[in-house]
Formats: C-alpha cells, sequence, structure tokens
C-alpha cells in the first residue's frame, strides 16, 4: 500500500521552535511528529510513502533518507512554489498511479486505525473518503455533514463561525483517493483538495465519502497544542512508540540515560538518551527532557519540554517551558509559565524570563536580567534600558509603539502626575510613529505633553531649558546605525538623565509599575509655536555679531539634508556670512549615518570648498548635534584637531578662562592653555557626563568639547549643539583677526593620536581592569576614566565599553610609532590576560 505525506508546512504559528525546522520534525516525546506518523504507517501496512516538501526540504529528506531505517520505501516531491494541498500531491502522479493511495499530513498527531479507512473506502467504491473525527470546538477545521446510511458527503464548509457551525465531524486531512482524482488537475497548478477537488466531485455527484474515525487526533498547529499533545502523549491518550523503558508511575528513560542519586523524578516523564539528571535535581509530571540533556544540582523542570543539547543550570527553575536544541540556562534562571526559547539561545545566570515570552533562536540574554517581552531581533536583552544617549531598538522590530507607550509610562511615573513634559522628534516617519506612542504613554500616566514637532535636538534642549518643563524627550534615528531609534531623555536643563534617574525608571520599566491615571486625571497634549525663532534669536545675541559681519567670511555649508537646514542658514546669514548651502532642506532618508556615508559627504564638501573659493567648509549632521570642518583648501580637519583649536581661540578671543574635555583628547590643549594663562579641566567621555559638568559648571566653563565633533556652550546650554559651534567658530575667527583655519592648526604642537578596540569575554572585564589598575598604580596614571598610564614617551587610555565586551585603547606620543607601539604593547597584554 502506498501513502502520500504532505510535509510542505512552515509552522508559522509554533514560532520560534520552527524558525531553525519544518513543522514536521518538531519533536513529539523525543520524535518528529513525521515519525509518529510514519510508524503508524508502517504498523497498518503501508510499505511506500512519497513526501510532499516546500519548506527546509532538505532537513526532512536528510532525516528519513530512503526510509529504510524506519521500514519504508521513501521518495519526495519538492515545490518550488506552493501549489496547494493537491497542486503538491499531483508532483507526484507518477508513483501513485496504480491503485488506491492514503494522504495524511506531516503535522497532526494520530493513532486512527488507517488500515479500516482503507478498507472502508475500497468496501463502499469510492472514488475519495475523508477521515473524519468529532471535536468540541470545530472553528479551525473543515466541517463536514455526511448521509446517515450511505456515507456519501451531502455538505462541508471551511473554517466557518459559529453562525455557520452545521456539525461537530471535522475533516482530518486524511484522505483515501483512486489515481483518477489526479486528472481532476494540470501539472503545476495550484489546488486545494478542500477549496477546489473536493466540491468539483461533489458537484459532478462521484462517490465522495466519509469515514468517521475512532481514536485520537490532533493538529499541532499552535503552541498549546503542541502541549497538549505532549500531556496525551504522556497519559496515555495516543498510542506512541515512545522510546525508553517505562517505570510504574509512567516515566520512560532511555537505558543510556545517568540519574545520580537523590536526583527525583515524578511522572509520568521522559528522559532521553544520554540524559543526564544531578544529585537534587527534580523533575516534576509531565516534563520531557530530550536527548543529552543535563540537569545540574537542586534545578527543577515542571512540566517542560526540553530539545536535544539543553543544558540547565544549579538552581534553575522552569515551569511550563519548552526549551529548543543546544540552549543554556545557567544558573538561578527562573523561566515562568508558557516561556518558549528559540534554538541555541544562552540565558545567562540569574536571569528572569516572564510568563508566555517567547525568544527566538541565538539570542543571548545578559546575567540578571529581566525578559518581559518577546525578544525576535537583536542578538541580546539587556538587563539595562538605557544605553548612551538613550533607549535604543531596531525600529519597528525592537523599538516598537507598545515598547515606547511602556517606557513613556515608565519615565511619566518617575517624573509624576501632573508634570509637563517637552517632546520632539528628527524629520523620519519612524520616528513620528514612536513619538506618538510615547505621547500616549506620558499621558496615560496624568503627565502633560508640549509637543514641538520635528526639530533638531539642540533646539529641543535649548527650549527645554528655558521652559518650567519637568523633563525632555527627543526621538531620532541613532547616529551610529540608521536601523536603530532612539529615545532620549532629558532633565530640565536639558541634559541627558544621569545613571541614577535611568536605574530609576529602570526600575519601573521592568516591575511595570507604572502610574495609571483615571478617567479625569488622563494628562493633555499642546503643540509648542514659534521654536525655531526663538532659538535663533537667542543664538544670534550669544555672538559678536559686528565683528562677524564685517569679516564678511564665506562660506561652504552642508547641512546633510538634516533638521538643522531650518535653523542654521538663517543664523549664519544674520552672522554675515556669504553662504553658499549644500543639502539644505529636510530629507530623512537620505541623510548620511554610517560612517561611509559621513566619509563620501566630507568628500564632497572638500572639493566644493575649492570650488566655491570657501574660506571653510561646515558640515553638520547628526541630527544637529556633530560638526566636521574643512579649511579653505579643503583639506578636512580631524576631530580632534578641531576640538584644539576651538580650544585655542576660546582662549585667544577671551571668551574662555576655563574649557572641559575628555580624558581621551590630546595633551597639547593643556599647552595651549598654558600660554593664554587659561584652565583645562579633564573629564569622562559619556556624553552624560559631558552634560552634567556643563550644568553644574555653567558660570565657570566656556566650552565643553569632545573628540567626535561635539560641543557644549554652557553659557547657552546644556547640551552638543554644532549650530551654536558654527556661530562661534565664526565669531572667535573674526574676533582673533586670523581668515585661515590652516594657520590655526599651524599654531597647534605637533600630536599623534591613535585608537583600537579589543574584544574581551564579558565575563573577563572586570579582572582585566582590576589587573591593569593594580600595575598602573606602581606609577603615574589616571583613573578619571578607565586606566591612563602615562609614560615618557606619551600616554595610553584603556576603557572598558559599558555596553559592548570590548575595550577601547587611545595613546598620544610625540610620533606616529611611538603612538602606534603603546596601542600595539597594551593590546597585546589584553589579549594574553583574555586567553
Amino acid at each position: 500500500m502506498k501513502a502520500v505525506v504532505m510535509a510542505g508546512g512552515e509552522g508559522s504559528r509554533l514560532r520560534p521552535l520552527t524558525c531553525n525546522r519544518p513543522k514536521p520534525l518538531v519533536p513529539i516525546a523525543n520524535k518528529p511528529i513525521m515519525q509518529h506518523i510514519l510508524e503508524l504507517l508502517v504498523r497498518c501496512g503501508f510499505t511506500e510513502v512519497v513526501a510532499t516538501l516546500h519548506y527546509l526540504a532538505d532537513q526532512i529528506e536528510t532525516y528519513f533518507g530512503d526510509g529504510s531505517e524506519y521500514g519504508v520505501r521513501m521518495r519526495y516531491t519538492v515545490e518550488e512554489t506552493p501549489l496547494g494541498t493537491a497542486g503538491s500531491v499531483k508532483q507526484a502522479e507518477q508513483w501513485l498511479s496504480d491503485g488506491t493511495f492514503l494522504i495524511a499530513s506531516g503535522d497532526a498527531l494520530t493513532d486512527f486505525d488507517l488500515s479500516k479507512a482503507v478498507e472502508f473506502h475500497k468496501r463502499h467504491g469510492a472514488m475519495a473518503t475523508i477521515v473524519l473525527y468529532r471535536v468540541e470546538s470545530p472553528l479551525e477545521y473543515g466541517v463536514v455533514i455526511t448521509d446517515h446510511d450511505s456515507h456519501y458527503i451531502r455538505r462541508f464548509l471551511e473554517k466557518p463561525d459559529w453562525t455557520q457551525v452545521f456539525s461537530d465531524t471535522i475533516n482530518t486531512g486524511i484522505y483515501i483517493l483512486e489515481p483518477e482524482v489526479l486528472e481532476y488537475m494540470e501539472p503545476g497548478k495550484a489546488y486545494d483538495w478542500s477549496k477546489d477537488i473536493f466540491p468539483l466531485l461533489l458537484r459532478q455527484c462521484k462517490p465522495l465519502l466519509g469515514y468517521l474515525a475512532d481514536g485520537y487526533w490532533c493538529d499541532v498547529g499552535n503552541l498549546q497544542a503542541y502541549r497538549q499533545a505532549h500531556y496525551d502523549a504522556l497519559r496515555g491518550k495516543v498510542k506512541l512508540n515512545i522510546a525508553g523503558d517505562r517505570t510504574d508511575d509512567r516515566v520512560w528513560i532511555h537505558p543510556t540515560a545517568r540519574i545520580e542519586p537523590g536526583a527525583r523524578i515524578n511522572g509520568p516523564a521522559v528522559i532521553g538518551s544520554h540524559a543526564t539528571i544531578r544529585h537534587d535535581a527534580v523533575i516534576e509530571e509531565f516534563s520531557i527532557l530530550g536527548d543529552s540533556c543535563i540537569i545540574e544540582r537542586e534545578a527543577e523542570v515542571h512540566g517542560s519540554i526540553l530539545w536535544n543539547g539543553a543544558y540547565v543550570g544549579d538552581r534553575v527553575n522552569m515551569s511550563g517551558a519548552i526549551i529548543g536544541r543546544n540552549c543554556s540556562i545557567d544558573r538561578r534562571s527562573v523561566l515562568e509559565e508558557g516561556v518558549v526559547i528559540g534554538d541555541g539561545s544562552h540565558l545567562q545566570r540569574g536571569s528572569i524570563v516572564r510568563a508566555h515570552v517567547k525568544i527566538w533562536p541565538d539570542k543571548m540574554v545578559e546575567a540578571g536580567a529581566r525578559v518581559t517581552e518577546t525578544l525576535v531581533w537583536g542578538p541580546r536583552w539587556s538587563r539595562t534600558l538605557f544605553s548612551e544617549g538613550g533607549v535604543s531598538g531596531l525600529a519597528n522590530i525592537e523599538m516598537t509603539p507598545d515598547f515606547a507607550t511602556k517606557l513613556a509610562a515608565a519615565y511619566g511615573s518617575y517624573l509624576g502626575k501632573g508634570a509637563a513634559v517637552i517632546i520632539s522628534r528628527d524629520g523620519h516617519p519612524a520616528s513620528r510613529m514612536i513619538k506618538r506612542a510615547l505621547t500616549a504613554g506620558l499621558m496615560s500616566a496624568g503627565l502633560h505633553v508640549q509637543d514641538l514637532r520635528s526639530l533638531p535636538v539642540p533646539v529641543s534642549r535649548f527650549l527645554l531649558g528655558e521652559s518650567a518643563a519637568r523633563g525632555g524627550v527627543h526621538v531620532r534615528i541613532s547616529p551610529h546605525d540608521p536601523r536603530m531609534i532612539t529615545v532620549e531623555m532629558c532633565n530640565t536643563r536639558g541634559a541627558i538623565l544621569d545613571k541614577d534617574a535611568q536605574r530609576k525608571i529602570e526600575n519601573v520599566f521592568f516591575r511595570e509599575d507604572f502610574l495609571r491615571a483615571d478617567f479625569l486625571g488622563v494628562g493633555s497634549l499642546e503643540y509648542v509655536p514659534w521654536t525655531v525663532e526663538r532659538y535663533t534669536e537667542r543664538l544670534a545675541a550669544l555672538v559678536h555679531q559686528k565683528a562677524c559681519q564685517e569679516a564678511r567670511f564665506r562660506v561652504m555649508l552642508d547641512c546633510a539634508y538634516g533638521s538643522a537646514s531650518a535653523v542654521l542658514p538663517t543664523a549664519l546669514g544674520t552672522l554675515g556670512c556669504d553662504l553658499v548651502t549644500l543639502n539644505g532642506f529636510t530629507r530623512p532618508l537620505e541623510e548620511p549615518r554610517t560612517i561611509e556615508e559621513k566619509e563620501r559627504s566630507l568628500l564632497e564638501l572638500s572639493s566644493l570648498v575649492k570650488t566655491v573659493e570657501a574660506e571653510m567648509g561646515l558640515l553638520v549632521h547628526n541630527d544637529g548635534e556633530t560638526l566636521h570642518v574643512t579649511d579653505h583648501t579643503g583639506r578636512p580637519i580631524s576631530d580632534s584637531m578641531l576640538l584644539s583649536v576651538m580650544c585655542l581661540l576660546a582662549f585667544a578671543s577671551g571668551d574662555a578662562r576655563t574649557v572641559a574635555v575628555p580624558i581621551s583628547a590630546p595633551s597639547v590643549i593643556e599647552q595651549i592653555a598654558e600660554g593664554y594663562g587659561g584652565r583645562v579641566v579633564r573629564t569622562k567621555s559619556d556624553p552624560a557626563a559631558l552634560m552634567g559638568l556643563a550644568v553644574a559648571e555653567k558660570e565657570s566653563i566656556a566650552l565643553i568639547g569632545d573628540t567626535e565633533g561635539r560641543f557644549i556652550f554652557p553659557r547657552f546650554h546644556a547640551a552638543f549643539d554644532a549650530m551654536v559651534a558654527c556661530a562661534k567658530l565664526v565669531e572667535y575667527l573674526a574676533r582673533v583677526g586670523r581668515r585661515r583655519l590652516a594657520d590655526l592648526v599651524a599654531l597647534v604642537p605637533r600630536y599623534h593620536l591613535r585608537r583600537a578596540q579589543v574584544n574581551c569575554p564579558w565575563e573577563k572585564k572586570g579582572e582585566i581592569m582590576r589587573l591593569l589598575t593594580e600595575e598602573a598604580e606602581k606609577g603615574r596614571a589616571d583613573f578619571t576614566e578607565g586606566v591612563k598610564v602615562l609614560t615618557e614617551r606619551g600616554w595610553v587610555l584603556v576603557t572598558p565599553d559599558a555596553f559592548e565586551p570590548t575595550f577601547h585603547l587611545f595613546a598620544e606620543a610625540g610620533s606616529a610609532e611611538h603612538a602606534t607601539e603603546l596601542i600595539v604593547q597594551f593590546r597585546e597584554k589584553i589579549e594574553t590576560l583574555c586567553s
């Protein structure tokens, strides 16, 4: 006898279990569903099987091979494009034309006596017989009514709603057919049995019969049904050949499994081959351990399904979970009811995964993290929300409207009901979407939202500092990755929130302890007018306009299609600049965001500066925060050199007595300051530290800059602002009587900076920093940020990345060779410690 097993299913409702495998290979009691079907076919006398394949077809062919291991002869057909339930069988017609054959689904679990169904089909002379089954809720299946005496099918309907239900008898997807049925189809066309072929046979009064089967049947179509199929198998409701020796309390233990003394197993349960259960571990009823699983001491597994190769660490507790192949759950982690973990994922120690959360394959959850939402894309779920500058995530994948609403509710709960919050965004459509979700979350917590619409982030932060609002939010595409959206939260002065505030918001978010205003207490929404005008008016008042207008610099300005184009051309025009503007309008999808795109923009600017004979070229990007500059020859000025020149100009013009720069900035800045009787404050390099210093030292520090082309002028406001930097650069040049930046670059003492990165496992970073610190303390060192080692030839700075398993190395020396040597020396030292 011949059978066709339809095994092309993708199993999208079983994800993440089916991300890496076709649905027929999903295991039930440690065997693929399709293997259970083949074993049933063999028991019922079938000797030849044709499998129709589509999704990940090669995996099924590899697993079952020629079928000899399972007692059948296997053949395969593969659909390049979906042909429907009937069209796929038509492809196998060459093997089915010599007699009656049966069709079964490769992803439904059953123990029907199929030989009886075939005997019924032949006894009644049917052309086609549908195997039927009675269920409590027929909504997800095809409903069928047959004649009581003749068994002919009178009526059927695919997936009715309750107003259409006329029977509890459903189509199981198992059919017995005569070869003539295949003549109703043309090769290569899509056909469906229930929608096309069977209605046609019914209309032509062909003998289409229904056979009501006895036994067990389950369509394993979703995760709930998948769990239920396991529970039914362990209860004995379905007759399956479960591998292992069965004990009196219904525990199937494979002979190669290792169970240490003191381990406890309460049946029913299945323990796969080469599984290991350590001392004091507990396996509770309705648990399945796949082959080569390891359960460590004092771990507790309650009603969970573990696939092959799963590792469960000491004192892990899981209940009703499904763990994919080769997953690792480290010690003291907790998996709540209904959690599903995809293949190859790693949960580090102390992780908590909340109920019904699904984690897609190959993810890594950091130690101590609480996963409260399904994790689909991105390599990790961090135990923290905030990274440098704000909360970031892949647009509409990680940073979704529902996530943003919860984030805003957490921020609103931190600020308190009745507080006013300013909100703004860049020009990208995804930012608009997220901003509206944030607005809803803030209003739900009873906060009053003042919407600035689309503005450069410096303008938003300036207006926040001028307002009575208690906080601010700006949404923009990440400066580091165009696929990411960043939500930045600010304090009352427009500076990034400090670590203490960030932790408080994270605690509210992960506890989901949100404020919820009642119906009458929902916050308000107000749109704020005249935003750009207020900013440009104050900017014009900040600089010495007369000196700028008399100098009348010729400037080539590239606004990089960003929102700064709404502000900067007007501001520089007010200062009397002879301005040539490039990309001076908003086009969010074309803003340069990657390193390569920014380099191309700077190269284009360089060539145009020479063409128009400008005295300088200014490139403003990253939502108005970052400035890159070329001299009159079009030669780009490096970011560290620009910082040095800006400090020189600030001192020379008399505008500054004190400047602040990060610990990684070149030491020549101190030499420059000494020449003018000025002072340099060294600080950490992260934006929160720089902005926090701007707030704390507003009156004493005139300029704060970093080595990334970002500047803060604390007397104006406490945030990075490339537009103010452009205006102040023009003013400085006018006041000191210099027209060419190249002349100023020549005044800066020569220095050579080098930088590099070294990868390092998370768990080794603390140890390496300790060892470097202990060694550095023996000589001259600075610990403002990381470890800065001072040598006779220069210095080298080692800082651990806060969010990646990486160290950053910076070195300065009197020659490029010596700077490179310092980098190589410390890179090799860290690599040796890592190994």
